[in-house]
């Protein structure tokens, strides 16, 4: 079928845009510069950190990854991250989760200053997101989703939308971005959760579907309008004998039942998860044009 929306192509897109911004930046001796910072050696961060290296460096953008043992204090790490703070060659800071448990994720991502907070998650930044203030930063993966609907055609300005989950990273700012008033947005936004009752009366009138539950294969054909546009932001392990390691990955949408129903739908992987690394790339160029005085969008 040839509903797909790719989210690889439209990574790509914007790959080659941040390009073009970070060779104008290095032509007025800006060096555009990320840090990460990661906490143990969880296997799946080690991968993803590894990812958004190697397409820093494809855009030119330089990046630095300070790896902490896992028993590390929060006031170590806390102190990490001040010192990146007031790096003045460093525009942006990633603090790669999850976190030991015995670190406070909110305490360390609101240390992060707020104009090198390229993940979006500091209380200054998910502030401005829900007051519509364009100058801070929005979470990477909502923001990503919010450019895979645009460049995709996809009409947001007063349509149903449902957002299954209401987690700070990708729910909750979901809503956000789409409910604000203006240009590709204008949305009404039902917000549903593991206490919402009959989720599948509010997707079934949804012109929108923003899956983020963390539940595999949460959404089922029944639940979904004819010709309505799905996200599928899941990730989720299931146990799978035949495969490699005894699982597989899948997401929050049943993928092979609802294509045949939807308008337009993402595949999983290759729809939100490149994106996610292109809006934070995106957004560290940004953060370093503000550095240097460019006026950006």
């Amino acid at each position: 079928m040839d509903n797909l929306i790719d989210g690889r192509a439209i990574a790509e897109q914007i790959h080659t845009e941040t390009a073009a911004r970070v060779a104008a930046l290095k032509a007025r001796g800006c060096d555009p510069s990320l840090a990460f910072v990661r906490v143990g050696e969880d296997p799946a961060s080690k991968v993803y950190v590894g990812m958004k290296e190697r397409t820093s460096a494809r855009l030119g953008i330089r990046s630095t990854t300070q790896v902490l043992p896992e028993t590390t204090s929060q006031a170590e790490l806390l102190r990490v991250i001040e010192q990146l703070n007031h790096d003045p060659a460093c525009h942006g800071i990633l603090v790669q989760a999850p976190l030991p448990a015995h670190i406070h994720a909110p305490t360390v991502f609101a240390t992060v200053s707020p104009a090198k907070d390229v993940d979006g998650f500091h209380p200054v930044n998910m502030g401005r997101l829900l007051l519509g203030d364009p100058g801070g930063f929005a979470p990477c993966t909502p923001a990503g989703v919010h450019e895979l609907l645009i460049r995709s055609g996809v009409v947001i300005a007063r349509a149903e939308v449902v957002v299954l989950g209401r987690g700070n990273i990708v729910g909750k700012p979901m809503a956000a971005i789409l409910l604000q008033k203006g240009r590709h947005a204008d949305a009404t936004v039902t917000l549903c959760h593991s206490r919402t009752r009959d989720i599948a009366t509010h997707c079934r009138r949804a012109d929108i579907i923003v899956a983020a539950m963390g539940v595999a294969e949460f959404l089922q054909a029944d639940m979904v309008k004819p010709g309505a546009v799905v996200i599928d932001v899941g990730v989720n392990r299931v146990s799978d004998p035949a495969a490699k390691g005894g699982y597989r990955l899948v997401g929050d949408v049943a993928f092979t039942a609802v294509q045949p129903i939807a308008g337009k739908i993402t595949p999983n992987p290759g729809g939100v998860g490149p994106m996610t690394i292109a809006m934070l790339l995106q957004n560290t160029v940004r953060a370093a044009e503000l550095a240097v005085g460019i006026a950006t969008r």
